[in-house]
This record gives C-alpha cells, structure tokens and sequence, in this order.
C-alpha cells in the first residue's frame, strides 16, 4: 500500500481528518496539482487504501480543530 502525500490512504486519512466524508480518490502525483483519479476509476486495492486510511485516522480520533 502506498502512503504518499496524494495517494488513496493519504486522501482516506485527510478526508476523515478534516471531516469531509467518504469519497474515495487520489492524485497521481501532488494533492491538487496533478490528475484526480476517482472511484470509478480506482482498482480495489485503491478504494480498499482510501478506506483503510480513513478508518485508521477515525480510530485515532485526529479531527482538525477549527476553534
């Protein structure tokens, strides 16, 4: 599995941090500077890293704090 800023378990982790919700993706290269790939076009094993990513962080209870 592949952890790289941008990656599926990268955006799984900072989609739960910031609290936006489910909605698997990745970039091929840079968050928001390279191409977005999304669910339909993701393998198993990617949408199963965004999931694991997600999870992992809900566990943790990492919540950015907007105070």
């Amino acid at each position: 599995m592949e952890n790289r800023h941008g990656s599926a378990y990268d955006r799984g982790s900072a989609d739960s941090y910031y609290r936006r919700g489910r909605k698997p993706h990745y970039y091929v290269g840079d968050t928001y500077t390279s191409e977005i790939v999304t669910e339909e076009r993701m393998t198993a094993d990617e949408i199963a890293a965004y999931h694991k990513g997600f999870d992992e962080n809900e566990s943790w209870g990492n919540y950015k704090d907007w105070g």
